[in-house]
């Protein structure tokens, strides 16, 4: 195995968003740093985030009602993200010359909806301080002594296709491998089992921010159809468990989008004790009665025409059908012809749509895995090993849950500029 002739001040080993950013940082820091990306280009994953657009922060500046959506993790929060938090993230990209903008939830975007942007931001960032990319590298895992990392393994191969071994030497070395999550983009989770390896304790990654799979055929027929502000509860043995409201997408599996994305760690754990069933209320800013009172006055006004064009001002068009046909209502039947029994189903169904949920979707389409480093050993206040003086973690890499809307990639971010300056030290 070959020996690199280089020791670098930081080696970091993972091209994507914690790791560009960590490596930007501590070379921004006067730090000489490699970065290693197993890919032949970095940021593959981060291409993909918020439907190729990148939704790259929330735009929740207050430190404390931002750490709350991490839950019993916010604790350990605190320190990094007083150091860079989400007002540092939007000024670092802004003065990088991207614009940005906020919608819906507070959720932060490039200007050009291309996640493109962002990360050429991340490339220049990493240009700028002089790091040395090696893409098409596979990490095999730390030689450590001492309670020190004092080698990182690589493969890679050379023109004719032969496995070449190295050692990368560095004085300080930061892991930014990522969890499971999306394996097609280079998320496999190795950097988990250097960890154990290492002594670390590790909680096994599963899905986090996942979509559900559905069985009803009505849902896939659906497809990507996208709704706002509506409402979901999930139930099991006739007793509510969860509700929340928010945005959700049907898609040709199930439902997905930030509102199911959210709640799909709960449902799991609803699974593995039974039967799972949802309903959707379409109208959650109306109840019942205020709802029957507006689809009599739109049916009034189609007096002649058929119930399956006349419910397009109260619904999408694309799922009018769909209301009409679980409501055994003929389609062509006219308004003025429609019973107040068949009124108030179209009405229930509004409010209380059904539909079965038999899984959660496998780790190839998660967004988010839980799982990681347990926090205990790292000191958030620098991302620094407590078992190994020279080892940062970063970004998915730690064991802390979030939701979708932006946190994610803050985490990365915040984590990502901490341990590249303190690596740089």
């Amino acid at each position: 195995m070959l020996k690199t002739n280089t020791i670098y001040d930081v080696a970091v080993i993972g091209g994507g968003p914690a790791g560009l950013m960590a490596g930007g940082r501590a070379a921004e820091s006067g730090a000489k740093v490699i970065l290693l990306e197993k890919n032949a280009q970095t940021g593959r994953k981060l291409l993909l985030t918020g439907g190729g657009r990148c939704n790259f922060t929330n735009n929740e500046t207050d430190t404390r009602r931002f750490l709350a959506k991490f839950k019993d993790r916010q604790k350990f929060l605190f320190s990094p993200f007083s150091r860079f938090g989400v007002k540092e993230t939007i000024e670092f990209f802004n003065s990088h010359g991207m614009p940005t903008k906020v919608e819906a939830e507070g959720r932060v975007f490039p200007v050009s909806d291309s996640s493109q942007s962002v990360l050429d931001v991340m490339m220049n960032y990493i240009q700028s301080g002089q790091v040395e990319l090696r893409t098409g590298v596979t990490a095999d895992g730390f030689l450590s002594k001492d309670k020190k990392i004092i080698g990182l393994k690589i493969k890679r191969y050379d023109a004719k296709q032969k496995t070449k071994q190295e050692i990368i030497r560095a004085r300080s070395y930061i892991l930014a491998t990522g969890g499971k999550s999306r394996p097609d983009t280079g998320s496999t989770g190795e950097g988990f089992d250097w960890l154990r390896e290492l002594g670390h304790k590790v909680v096994d990654a599963n899905a986090a921010l996942v979509p559900l799979k559905v069985t009803d055929n009505w849902v896939k027929s659906l497809t990507g159809l996208s709704l706002q502000d509506v409402k979901l509860k999930v139930w099991q043995n006739n007793k509510k468990q969860i509700e929340a409201s928010g945005k959700m997408l049907f898609t040709h599996f199930g439902v997905s989008g930030p509102l199911v994305l959210n709640m799909s760690q709960q449902v799991g754990v609803l699974l593995k004790q039974g039967p799972v069933e949802m309903t959707l209320d379409l109208k959650p800013g109306q109840d019942e009665k205020e709802l029957d009172k507006e689809l009599q006055e739109l049916l009034q006004s189609h007096k002649n025409k058929s119930i399956q064009n006349s419910l397009n001002g109260l619904l999408p068009s694309a799922l009018a059908p769909v209301i009409i046909e679980l409501a055994n209502i003929n389609p062509q039947k006219e308004v003025n012809a429609l019973t107040r029994p068949e009124r108030l189903t179209l009405i229930n169904l509004m409010k209380r749509l059904p539909f079965t949920v038999t899984s959660l979707m496998g780790l190839d389409k998660a967004v988010v895995t839980s799982g990681g480093i347990d926090l205990e050993e790292v000191d958030l206040k620098t991302m620094r090993s407590r078992l190994h003086s020279n080892l940062f973690v970063v970004g998915d890499v730690l064991n802390i849950n979030r939701p979708s809307g932006g946190y994610s990639l803050q985490l990365c971010w915040t984590t990502g500029y901490v341990a590249g300056t303190e690596a740089a030290k």
